[in-house]
Parts: structure tokens; sequence; C-alpha cells
């Protein structure tokens, strides 16, 4: 498996993508995350691909996204992970977030931490995300969908 960032050939893998109304609770689709990303050069959709497939999407933010959640200028978001309802259960969203400080430290100098924000009610990808070296800065922070704990990786 490989993380990249989305280009105007992946579409096609992008349309395939489905979530369930479950993950929608929780997070946004590749295509609204898209429509965002053109709209601001400090969003970066990231696609993990294996063997052709699309497996997992998020988002990368940089300097404004980041703020809510963090002091730290050097700090990068995730938002809206997800993976592939149909590729659930299958350790991609474990493995793609193991490769994601190697990737982040390679594509964006000058970062030194990766900060999410997971929603309380959320105890599963908390759980992954704990597996993965994220830790619970006892941050707390309203979203749109609920209370939220920040978590970091420093890198």
């Amino acid at each position: 498996m490989q993380l990249y960032i989305f280009e105007d050939s992946f579409m096609a893998l992008i349309e395939q993508y489905q979530l369930t109304e479950e993950q929608l609770e929780f997070t946004g689709t590749p295509q609204e995350c898209l429509e965002l990303s053109k709209a601001d050069a400090n969003r970066h959709s990231i696609l993990a691909i294996d063997e052709g497939k699309l497996v997992v999407f998020f988002v990368l933010h940089r300097k404004e996204g980041v703020k809510p959640y963090s002091n730290n200028e050097n700090a990068i978001l995730i938002r809206a992970f997800s993976t592939d309802y149909r590729h659930q259960g299958k350790g991609y969203a474990k493995k793609a977030l193991m490769l994601l400080p190697e990737f982040v430290k390679k594509q964006y100098s000058g970062i030194n931490e990766i900060v999410l924000a997971v929603n309380v009610k959320n105890e599963a990808a908390q759980g992954l995300y704990k597996k993965c070296g994220y830790s619970d800065k006892g941050e707390r922070v309203l979203g749109i969908k609920g209370e939220l704990i920040v978590m970091s990786h420093e890198l």
C-alpha cells in the first residue's frame, strides 16, 4: 500500500469509494473533501491505494485548519479519515496511519506534529489512533457533530 496526494488521474477511484450512513455520521465524503481542497491550498486530499484499489481516504490540512486543535504552527491536521466500507477490518486504516509519519516528513518539510480530532462516541477510531502512536493530550473541543478528543503524534 502507498499514500498519494490526489491528482485528477485518481478521480475514477474516488467515484468508486463507498461509505455507509454510519461512517458518514463521523466523516465527509471524498467528493466533498476534494471540493474543499480545490478552494484551499492548505488542504491536501490523500489516498491510500493498495493493488490499484482506493482503500483509505483522508485530508491533511495545514495552517488555519490546525488552529482549533493546536497552537503548533508546524503541525498538520488529519481530517475526514475513512476506509471504504468494502475494505474495513482488513488493517488498511492502521497501515495508512503507520505510513503517514514518513509520508508527512517527505512531503511537508518543517512539519513536526500530526494532529487529529476524533468524536468521543467513535471509540473504535480512538483505539486505532492510540495503536498507531497518537496520544490524547487531554484537550476537548466542540465540533459540528459533538465533542471531539484532540490527539497528537509528534514527528
